[in-house]
């Protein structure tokens, strides 16, 4: 299972009851911090999850916004007695990013390995079940979007494993992915497992214009996160100027997409009650949420 919580709902500037850009991803024990705004600890303190297992930081774009946290975020990790490496990925001057990080966060018990996007596009292996692509958006500086997929392995096959004379005592190691040399052999998982199964699948963006590629990555999702930074009937032209996406927008995006639920973050500071806004935003799209600060949800493997 995989768990999502919104820790921050804010664009531009924090406020006395939302907190600016953030996305913490549980799943095998590993997290996954999606932007990193200011007050990101605080949020996380106040949910009550630990910052140790945070493995990988996604950045979406070099706005303070989405990247003012990382000091002391990257200090409180680092006095937890995280010791482990902690991957980044971001555009194109991430490297540069983090070493201006490092200039008042520089003494940490961990290394930091730094991942460019290249391209308008990238894919990333994180752990054996786990992959993060990266696709391009639409903003006023380079920015992406993520989807974090977990990918389900087949149904262990008895009746394969016993056919092909595997000994039980491997049974275990080749489930887990291992390979095997055995009695001048070569056991592979493929010839234990059956064809692979429906995983689960999170998009995310923020700070963008509508995007063929939003869309393309959201289809069928099992939740799609994505910016309403304006709710009000005469903010089109506002969200067109500074690249921005409004409410209704967003809507449309998953009407074409139909992802399972869309949770709507990244609010204007001006639009201090999005909930005021979601009867037009349903009329488009159900299944739509305007979500709040500390918003989570356990997405579950289908049953088969």
């Amino acid at each position: 299972m995989l768990d999502v919580c919104l820790l921050g709902t804010g664009g531009m500037m924090p406020l006395p009851k939302r907190w600016v850009t953030a996305c913490l991803m549980r799943y095998n024990g590993s997290s996954l911090l999606i932007d990193c705004g200011e007050g990101t600890q605080i949020a996380l303190r106040e949910k009550g999850w630990s910052f140790k297992p945070v493995d990988t930081i996604l950045i979406t774009h070099f706005h303070a916004d989405h990247i003012a946290g990382l000091p002391g975020f990257l200090l409180t990790m680092g006095n937890a007695d995280r010791t482990e490496p902690v991957t980044v990925i971001g555009p194109k001057g991430i490297g540069r990013i983090m070493n201006a990080v490092r200039v008042i966060a520089p003494e940490l018990p961990f290394e930091i390995k730094c991942v460019e996007i290249e391209g308008n596009e990238g894919a990333y292996d994180i752990g054996d079940d786990m992959r993060v692509h990266a696709f391009r958006v639409n903003h006023n500086i380079t920015c992406f979007g993520y989807e974090v997929a977990i990918r389900r392995k087949g149904r262990f096959d008895v009746d394969r494993a016993r056919a092909e004379g595997i000994p039980i005592r491997f049974w275990n190691p080749l489930q887990k992915g291992q390979v095997i040399e055995y009695e001048g052999r070569t056991l592979t998982p493929d010839m234990v497992l059956g064809g692979a199964r429906k995983g689960l699948k999170v998009v995310y963006t923020t700070d963008t214009r509508p995007t063929r590629s939003i869309c393309e990555h959201a289809e069928g999702a099992d939740l799609f996160i994505c910016e309403g930074m304006y709710g009000e009937p005469d903010s089109d032209e506002k969200a067109r100027t500074h690249r921005h996406m409004t409410m209704q927008e967003a809507a449309e995006i998953a009407r074409k997409a139909q992802p399972a639920e869309m949770w709507l973050t990244h609010y204007s500071p001006s639009l201090v009650k999005p909930e005021l806004f979601m009867d037009s935003v349903r009329r488009i799209f159900p299944r739509a949420v305007a979500a709040k600060d500390g918003r989570e949800t356990t997405l579950v493997f289908a049953e088969e």
